[in-house]
Formats: C-alpha cells, structure tokens, sequence
C-alpha cells in the first residue's frame, strides 16, 4: 500500500461519518478495494471535509470561493414561486454562484406571471449578471424544461407531497445525479412537552413532507439529506411575518399576541439556511444520509418579538393578550405563526458539517424595517377587521 493510499485510509478510519451505500465496510483496507471511481469520490469529499474544518477553526467563512483543488458542481435548483420558502433558492444560488459553482435555478410556472414581480423573484438579475441561468416551467417536465444540461446536485425547495417531488427525484436518479437534497419542514414533528425538537424526534406519519422524506432515502443516492426549517427572515422574503408586527406597531395599534405570549418559536436568517444547504453541497459524505434542522440556534418568545420589532422601528408597543377561543376567532388566521412553543434546534449541522448560525434578531429586524418602510408599507392602507374584534371584546381602545 502506498504511503498515500494509507494516509487516506487512517484518516478515513478515524473520522465519525457515515458511508455511503457502495461501500461495503468501514476497514480502511477493504475500502481502498473499492472501485477507483468510489475511491476518487471518497478522496475528494475527506478533503473537502478536511479544508471545511480548517477554515471553521481559523474563523473564516465556510463557504469560499473554490480553490484549485475543489471540485466545481453543476447545481439545480426547483424553486417554488410562492410562500416563505422561495427565499432559499434565492439566497442559496447567489451563495453558491459566488463559490465557483454552475447554478441553475427552475422556478415552478410562468416567467411573466404576477408572482414573479415580487421578490426574491425580481432579484434575478442578481444571479444572472453572476452566470447564473434562470428557467420555468413545471417541476413534473424538468427533463424538458432542462433539457440536455446534466448536473451533480439537485435540491427540491418546492415540492410539499410526493406527488410534487417524485418527478424530480425519480428524474435525478435516471439522471445520474450524484447528491439529492429537500427542503421539508420542521412542521412535521409531532407536538412533545419536550423542547427543542431535535432531528430523530417522532414525526407526523401523515405529513406530506414525511412521505416524501421516506421515498428519497428509498432511492438510494450516492448522497442525499433532508434540511426542517422554520420561519424565516430576511431580504427578498415575501411572506408576512415581521411585517404583521411592523403593520401595527408604526400605526400606534395595539399588538394582539395570543394567550400569555410566552410561546417559544424560532427565526432565522436565510443566510443562516443557506450556508447550510452549502456546506452539505461542499461535503456529500458528512451530510449524506442525514436529515438537519435548518434552523438558528436560539429561541425568542412572541412577547419578545414585539418588542423587538418596537426596538427596529424605534417605537413603544402595547402589547395585549386574548383567548382565541374567549373572543371568538380562529388564531391561524389573527396571528402569523402557531399558538404553540414550535421551537427546533439544528443539532445536526451543528455536528455534521460544523455550521454555526449567524443570525442576530435585533441587528436582522433593522434590516427589515428599513426595507419595510423603503417600499412605503407604512403608509399603505391595511384593515385589521380580526383585531378590531378581539379589542372590542377586550373593550380595548384604538386610537384613530
């Protein structure tokens, strides 16, 4: 055995990651038996893992621009086009566009549809001015819409049942595409008296995200993980969260948070989301096979969150709490997030892949309230019929 091959093969003997399907035993000499193609792979993706942790340890961002020695992916993405989630694509393909890699970006319908003058959609231009190609169509047709273009990864951020994202898997794997990751959700995890959900805990057997998480791992990819996120903010987002706060806060309204506000919930920054979804891309072997929280690392409680809010816009809120069931109304629809402590930890990533979370509220609520007030929705006419009925039942005044 050379010198070389027994480096690797000690290395590799000494590292906690989990084998991919073609390899049969964890001896470091019966793996160097394996196939060239597989020993190349798994050469490749220790020293991906290697020069990850160097940089972590040095303090340095994890995802760079690719050095001589990196391997250059060709990445898809199936972006939905609407909700919370379309953000991730987004951010996901300028990040790894900005690393050296070839980034393709499908979003789900028509390039000249009212959904597309929204953001993140209207950044696109973004990734095109840095080489990336945008296209759309159906997610069921992606070997059409794509046409002859092969690629190495392929990340579902749209599809919530399997009727949505088997097309697509099934297309990557006749396809040969090497990694396959979903965007699921932490919704999935069955309610516990214990927080924070963490990845293993039961899930919903009759989620549409559970069944597709299942039929991925059933295809056997050469690598493929499962990212749960939660709610999310940050630039280019366009689904209501922080904006619900900011509505009635620069109004001088009352902020109606549901039972005692002391539920715990967790917020995080795309940029948080999508360094993982990079490092999982720039290591198939420690992220293979594994599901990741995609989440931040802390908590906050609505209670906090108005306040924080107040402190972004530099107001005072009052907050007032209600019964949904006492005033009659149904809470999914009074308040933006569920009634409930729904609060995860990213574990996982944590582990795997040495993410750490750079999410900082107060500093990322700021940003929002500027982009809030730049649009000029603070001047804009909003009705607030649900909470005019919880105050009046409160027989709580609202200033007009």
């Amino acid at each position: 055995m050379s010198s070389a091959n027994s480096a690797t093969a000690l290395a590799v003997a000494s590292l906690p990651w989990r084998c991919p399907s073609f390899f049969f035993s964890p001896s470091p000499f019966s793996l160097l038996q394996t196939p060239l193609s597989c020993r190349k792979f798994l050469c490749l993706s220790l020293s991906r893992l290697v020069s990850s942790r160097s940089h972590l340890i040095a303090g340095a961002a994890p995802v760079t621009a690719l050095s001589s020695g990196t391997e250059k992916k060709r990445v898809l993405i199936i972006n939905t086009n609407s909700g919370g989630h379309a953000v991730i694509g987004f951010y996901f393909a300028r990040e790894l566009l900005g690393a050296g890699h070839d980034v393709t970006i499908l979003t789900v319908g028509d390039e000249g549809s009212d959904k597309m003058k929204k953001p993140p959609f209207t950044r696109f231009s973004e990734l095109v001015s840095a080489g990336g190609r945008t296209v759309w169509g159906s997610p069921a047709d992606v070997g059409k819409v794509v046409g002859s273009a092969a690629f190495d990864v392929v990340l579902d951020n749209n599809g919530k049942d399997l009727d949505a994202v088997k097309p697509v898997a099934d297309w990557a794997k006749s396809s040969g595409v090497e990694q396959f990751l979903f965007i699921s959700s932490a919704g999935i995890y069955k309610t516990t008296e214990e927080i924070p959900h963490v990845e293993g805990d039961p899930v919903k057997d009759d989620a549409g995200h559970a069944a597709v998480e299942r039929y991925i791992a059933d295809l056997s990819f050469g690598s493929w993980a499962i990212f749960r996120p939660q709610y999310m903010i940050g630039s280019g987002n366009n689904k209501d969260c922080e904006e619900w706060f900011f509505d009635r806060i620069v109004r001088g309204r009352p902020v109606p948070i549901p039972e005692s506000g002391m539920q715990l919930t967790n917020i995080s920054h795309v940029r948080d989301l999508s360094s993982m979804l990079s490092l999982a891309v720039a290591d198939p072997i420690a992220s293979s096979q594994k599901i990741f929280n995609c989440v931040s690392d802390r908590a906050v409680t609505f209670n906090g969150l108005v306040k924080l809010c107040a402190q972004a816009a530099g107001l005072e809120a009052k907050i007032i709490h209600y019964d949904p069931k006492s005033v009659g109304v149904d809470a999914k629809k009074a308040f933006p997030f569920r009634n409930m402590h729904f609060y995860a930890e990213p574990r996982a990533a944590k582990e795997r892949l040495g993410w750490t979370s750079t999410t900082n509220l107060p500093e990322d609520l700021k940003e929002r309230f500027d982009e809030y007030v730049s649009i000029g929705r603070d001047k804009k006419q909003i009705q607030f019929d649900i909470d005019d009925k919880i105050l009046e039942s409160l027989k709580v005044a609202v200033a007009v």
